[in-house]
């Protein structure tokens, strides 16, 4: 792989852990997250401007997709509110490619090889290690399942989104007009739920991550469907979950979140898992 291309897609990583930090740390998920969901907007725009129109036959890989991005932000919402940043993001992190594999095999006509196999299992060791270890608390349960949630819409919008990039003949502006669309449906989804006047917290309480998480959200999204062009996409793939890594080290050194054994050593096997899962 060329080293700008590797370079480039770590850093993405880094900052892909930094803005889900960014929301965990935050006193207001809601708010944190409708900045960064929002924050997609400005540079969407000016993408959408400049940029040739995404091909017809992507429409439907489009809306379809937005869709899929409000069931992975609600229950992602949902997860940093009750569970902490390094137990919620490799288990939503580590079962979003399990589900796009099982996608694939069934629907895709994908055949799975022993090494995949043993991907998913290592994946699976991780979850489980992670879910049942390290908490004693009923809450328990519902940082898993909220977190499983997440990772089914992650490996739902992840083979969207794969195949409508490819066919829209310009990958950014397909992705900047499905920023677009998704913005405008997150607020009547969280409208519905009774959540008010959360354009007016973004710009009471939420402006420095509009324009800093927001930004940082759409460009690390841009660099990973950059490096799919100059790169083979399972290695660009693999290299975007060392994101589960810097977990890590945001969730000790900034959120003040304990680390035990359990955490280390389910995040361990995920990060292999997922790693294995994309390559083979």
């Amino acid at each position: 792989m060329d080293p700008i291309v590797f370079t480039a897609v770590i850093i993405a990583s880094m900052f892909h852990a930094t803005w889900n930090g960014m929301v965990k740390k935050h006193s207001n998920k809601v708010t944190a997250l409708s900045a960064i969901i929002l924050g997609h907007v400005p540079i969407s725009i000016i993408a959408v401007i400049f940029l040739p129109m995404p091909s017809f036959d992507s429409l439907p890989y489009i809306i379809v997709s937005a869709f899929i991005h409000q069931g992975y932000n609600w229950f992602l919402l949902k997860s940093y509110s009750v569970g902490d940043l390094t137990k919620v993001y490799p288990i939503a992190r580590g079962f979003g490619p399990i589900i796009a594999t099982i996608i694939s095999i069934f629907f895709l006509g994908l055949i799975i090889s022993k090494a995949s196999i043993l991907s998913i299992s290592l994946v699976c060791a991780g979850i489980l290690i992670i879910s049942l270890f390290g908490y004693k608390t009923i809450n328990n349960l519902n940082i898993i399942k909220y977190s499983l949630i997440t990772g089914f819409f992650i490996g739902l919008y992840t083979v969207i989104d794969g195949y409508g990039a490819r066919v829209s003949l310009s990958a950014i502006s397909y992705m900047s007009w499905g920023f677009i669309l998704s913005a405008m449906l997150f607020p009547i989804l969280l409208k519905i739920n009774k959540y008010d006047n959360i354009f007016r917290n973004i710009i009471n309480d939420g402006k420095a991550i509009f324009w800093i998480g927001g930004s940082i959200s759409y460009l690390v999204y841009g660099v990973v469907i950059w490096g799919f062009t100059k790169a083979p996409i399972p290695m660009v793939s693999a290299l975007r979950e060392s994101s589960i890594v810097f977990v890590i080290f945001i969730g000790i050194f900034f959120l003040d979140e304990k680390i035990n054994l359990a955490k280390i050593i389910s995040i361990i096997l995920i990060f292999f898992g997922v790693i294995g899962l994309k390559i083979f």
